[in-house]
């Protein structure tokens, strides 16, 4: 007789994945009913005009916050200062697309984004989700989310000017290094 390996369970998928393909079809859903209804109140002429004013202006505010950050970029290039640039640029990148995207629930949501009452909760609720992504204890490629998150935050606490402080990792229990004589050059 032959032994017959039991197959290997598995990887659980994140309760997000597992939900993210039903939200988005009932956002579509959501969105192709809006759009009957406006239509079937004022006239599928006046939906294509507004759905095509969206698009132009999501891709101007796309436009306008992308030259934004590339001049707020080629400052800090200039000039490094430790000051992280703030989210608005991301955020106004996110209305501009979500007005490209035909349909009125994503341009509600949208004007939501850029409104400086929502906007400020939008910003608050995002570095709630942030700062508890950071303190989750995922293992590294587990959760893309969390790993971008921490890299993020890693690229926050270095230092801006480039500077590396030279020094030695000690792990407890080690005992002391020989002395091999060699000393790095200490740059300026």
């Amino acid at each position: 007789m032959t032994e017959q390996a039991t197959p290997a369970r598995p990887a659980r998928r994140s309760t997000l994945r597992r939900v993210l393909p039903l939200l988005i079809a009932g956002w579509l859903v959501l969105e192709i009913w809006l759009l009957i209804v406006v239509a079937g109140a004022v006239g599928w002429f006046a939906v294509l005009v507004l759905l095509l004013a969206g698009v132009l202006l999501g891709g101007s505010l796309v436009k306008r916050a992308g030259m934004k950050a590339f001049s707020a970029a080629v400052e800090q290039s200039r000039d490094p200062k430790p000051q992280q640039t703030g989210t608005a640029t991301s955020l106004t990148v996110l209305a501009g697309v979500l007005l490209i995207l035909p349909g009125f629930l994503s341009d509600a949501l949208a004007v939501t984004l850029l409104l400086p009452p929502t906007r400020a909760l939008w910003r608050a609720g995002a570095r709630r989700l942030t700062a508890g992504v950071l303190r989750s204890t995922a293992p590294v490629g587990a959760d893309p989310f969390a790993d971008a998150a921490r890299l993020q935050e890693q690229f926050r606490i270095h230092r801006p000017d480039g500077k590396v402080i030279q020094g030695e990792v000690v792990e407890p229990g080690a005992g002391p290094r020989p002395d091999t004589g060699y000393r790095p050059p200490i740059g300026g």
